[in-house]
């Protein structure tokens, strides 16, 4: 099982991402993620199943995807 975060642009498009998700009948919850200049404002959609699925998906529907990260055990958003 993939444990990655999908790391996106801004904290708007992660929201954006895990409500087009749920429509396809994929989980995600929004999570902060460390915060580094390939991060960008340090947000990410944690796909617990399915990630390259919904990684596509989100590329797909316009979600500007910055790359993944290790997903860390926190406070989901």
């Amino acid at each position: 099982m993939d444990t990655s975060v999908i790391v996106v642009s801004s904290v708007t498009y992660a929201m954006r991402g895990r409500e087009l998700l749920a429509t396809r009948g994929i989980r995600a919850y929004v999570e902060r993620v460390a915060r580094t200049p390939t991060t960008g404002c340090g947000y990410g959609v944690y796909v617990p199943e399915r990630t390259e699925e919904a990684e596509e998906l989100l590329r797909s529907q316009g979600i500007h995807v910055l790359g993944r990260a290790p997903h860390r055990r926190g406070k989901k958003v």
